[in-house]
């Protein structure tokens, strides 16, 4: 079989299986059942858990909250640093750009 013009043979490879391949980056970003969705008491380093209410509701709405201090976006498929910062806030977007989770680090 031979690749269409201007794609690879390991890009032909690939095209069958992106469609799962993105399904489980957007899936990554979900809450397993269980999970809080903000740390516990005990952990909330960076104040996490004074921002409950947003969980749950469109990533807009971070617009309209002022938060003083390190904040982070993160989406299904985005690369993100591995450093740890216990005050920094991490947002974690759902792939119906819906707080899905609000995370320390």
């Amino acid at each position: 079989m031979r690749a269409a013009p201007g794609q690879s043979g390991a890009m032909r490879g690939l095209t069958p299986i992106l469609p799962v391949l993105l399904l489980m980056m957007v899936q990554a970003c979900a809450v397993a059942p269980g999970m809080s969705p903000v740390p516990a008491e005990g952990e909330d380093t960076c104040g996490a858990r004074a921002q409950v209410a947003l969980v749950g509701q469109g990533a807009t709405a971070l617009e309209r909250v002022l938060i003083l201090g390190q904040v982070r976006l993160l989406r299904p498929g985005d690369a993100a640093t591995m450093d740890h910062r216990p005050e920094r806030i991490n947002f974690l977007i759902d792939g119906n750009e819906r707080i899905a989770r609000i995370t320390c680090g």
